[in-house]
């Protein structure tokens, strides 16, 4: 038994023995090493170890007749094994160069789908990008002395229409992946949802994710589209969600917020989703916001705008929405056009209303002319109320657009609504005194028919409305508003300590004494207080502060609308028209929408290893 263990311990020690290629063996067997493999130069096969006896062997096997032809010793034998030499080592630069371009091929072809995603175009138009570029490198590289080789790499290009497929389904994994590390290692993050359909009726519900990350730095991505094939209701998309969110391992805990738009849906109190997440154990407690663009279009809306809307909204398309009146207008009237407007784009309003009064004359003369008579375009009341709609939707549209865009901090938006608000006095104060500085189209007005009646009254009642409705609608925002002028500057001489630490502890789950102790030692902090005009000044706050810049980070992560979902709709339209309707189905939707909106690169060298890198058929 010992001797049986003794040789087995021999032969696994013989095994292991590390052999050397002896460079004498290449002239005397017509053998070299090739990454560590020893290889015949004769037959090109690979022999299991670089020992002598194997050289000898299998030389002395196979080509014993290289003794008689190329003598050892000689001149012959040297430069025959030199010529082997010299194949063997151009077939590795060719098989090299091959690789080498076949890879960067590949790459390009990445590229060009991830341009092809970015822009919304359907995977059949990688063959006519490629045969668009061979057209015109004719021309571009007329004078270039490679030009035969840049049109043969072009020709080498993979675009056809599954090759492009393929190259997405891969791009649109690898940024799934980098988000997925991102919600991982971030602070925290909330997230914004809406739902609506595509060209086929199908409900896809959006969701983007907003990652506040300890160096204060923010991310805004699409995490999913959700593709509802039956129902709409709020257990319907509770159930979807979170089965994706399980699906891609999503840290709930880390959930800061959640904005979505006003659909019953969504915000129903017993089972709207906002309502369902709130139920679940899995979901922590979390800030609810209704957009707050919808919000302040609703308030908007309240504006008493029917008689003066009606009619101009009449005029305008019996005007602009024929085509033989339209070209007549713009004829008569050197070029000037009507705008048209749908209910459904309300916020096109005041550019309708300050076009429809611009051309008030034109538009008289015109009915006049086709003989239709709008006796409310002569009276001077409905001409007062045009005048101050046209003012007064101007300014709410113009608040609108200051709340879209894309990184828009919460801070940023409630500001903004705040500032209004702030303005209102202003407004009110401009029309009790007619100094209408505020009112330019009300000015115009009265400057042209003084004998009009100014009833002020009117238009007040009306401003007040908008304000009153303003305060109802943004009780959510109100609710964090001190903690959000707070992290936007912990400095002010009047902050009420008490007030801000009882409302942070509330709504963010913060044990008060310690959220009061630390705002008191960061007031007298002379270090940072010198830098609190930075940008970046939470990210300098240590340790030592851990409380309120969680809180800092929670309300940094925050979306305040659904901007970016109304925005990724508009971009699916695009994608998914009648004419790709059928050819895409929902994985690929789903992969194209999130290239063209992500702000990720796609790691192409990873990529390149994951696929077989060869040119094109």
């Amino acid at each position: 038994m010992l001797q049986s263990n003794l040789a087995y311990n021999m032969s696994a020690l013989k095994r292991r023995k590390t052999y050397y290629f002896n460079e004498k063996w290449e002239l005397d067997y017509f053998c070299i090493m090739i990454n560590e493999n020893c290889t015949c130069l004769i037959c090109n096969a690979s022999l299991a170890l670089p020992k002598k006896g194997n050289l000898e062997r299998h030389f002395m096997t196979r080509h014993a007749k290289y003794n008689a032809d190329y003598p050892l010793g000689s001149e012959a034998r040297k430069m025959k094994v030199n010529d082997l030499k010299s194949n063997v080592h151009g077939q590795q630069r060719g098989l090299k160069k091959f690789c080498t371009s076949s890879r960067a091929t590949t790459i390009a072809s990445f590229k060009a789908s991830f341009f092809l995603a970015k822009k919304g175009k359907v995977f059949s138009e990688g063959e006519l990008l490629q045969e668009c570029f061979l057209d015109i490198s004719d021309s571009l590289f007329q004078d270039f002395r490679n030009k035969r080789e840049i049109k043969s790499a072009i020709k080498e290009l993979q675009l056809s229409r599954d090759t492009v497929m393929r190259r997405i389904e891969k791009m649109s994994e690898d940024v799934a992946h980098q988000l997925c590390n991102d919600f991982n290692t971030c602070a925290c993050f909330s997230l914004q949802l809406d739902e609506s359909t595509d060209i086929r009726d199908a409900a896809q519900v959006i969701v983007f994710i907003r990652m506040a990350f300890h160096d204060w730095s923010i991310k805004e991505e699409v995490l999913g589209i959700i593709t509802l094939k039956e129902r709409t209701r709020g257990i319907d998309i509770f159930n979807a969600f979170k089965s994706y969110c399980f699906e891609i391992k999503l840290p709930l805990w880390k959930l800061v917020s959640v904005t979505t738009d006003g659909a019953r849906s969504m915000v129903g109190s017993v089972n709207g989703f906002i309502a369902l997440c709130e139920k679940d154990d899995d979901f922590p407690d979390f800030l609810k916001y209704h957009c707050i663009i919808h919000q302040q279009v609703v308030c908007s809306k309240r504006l008493n705008t029917k008689e003066v809307m009606d009619i101009a909204f009449k005029i305008a398309n019996s005007v602009g929405a024929k085509p033989l009146r339209r070209r007549l207008f713009r004829q008569e009237f050197e070029g000037q056009e009507l705008l048209l407007h749908t209910d459904v784009r309300w916020l096109s309003s005041g550019k309708f209303l300050q076009r429809f009064r611009d051309l008030l004359q034109e538009i008289k003369a015109f009915l006049q002319n086709r003989g239709d008579n709008y006796a409310k375009l002569n009276d001077l009341v409905w001409m007062s109320d045009l005048a101050f709609l046209a003012d007064f939707t101007g300014r709410l549209s113009a608040l609108n657009l200051q709340l879209q865009g894309k990184s828009k901090p919460l801070i940023e938006l409630i500001s903004a609504i705040g500032a209004f608000k702030m303005q209102i006095p202003a407004l009110i104060s401009d029309l009790e005194e007619k100094r209408f500085e505020f009112f330019p189209n009300i000015k115009d007005h009265l400057q042209n028919h003084p004998v009009s009646i100014w009833n002020p009254e009117k238009y007040v009642a009306e401003v007040n409305m908008i304000s009153d409705d303003f305060d109802v609608r943004f009780r959510d925002f109100q609710k964090i508003e001190e903690i959000v002028a707070y992290v936007s500057y912990p400095f002010k001489s009047d902050l009420n300590v008490s007030s801000v630490s009882h409302q942070i502890s509330q709504v963010f789950s913060l044990e008060r004494g310690a959220v009061e102790m630390e705002m008191l030692a960061l007031k007298a902090d002379v270090f940072l207080k010198a830098r609190s005009c930075e940008n970046d000044f939470w990210r300098v706050v240590g340790t030592k502060y851990c409380n309120i810049k969680k809180c800092a980070e929670y309300i940094h992560s925050c979306f305040g609308s659904t901007y970016l979902c109304e925005s990724a709709f508009s971009f699916m339209n695009v994608i998914k028209t009648k004419h790709s309707a059928v050819l895409t189905d929902d994985d690929h939707l789903g992969d194209c929408l999130k290239l063209s909106l992500t702000g990720y690169t796609p790691k192409y060298e990873k990529l390149v290893n994951s696929v077989m890198t060869q040119t094109s058929h």
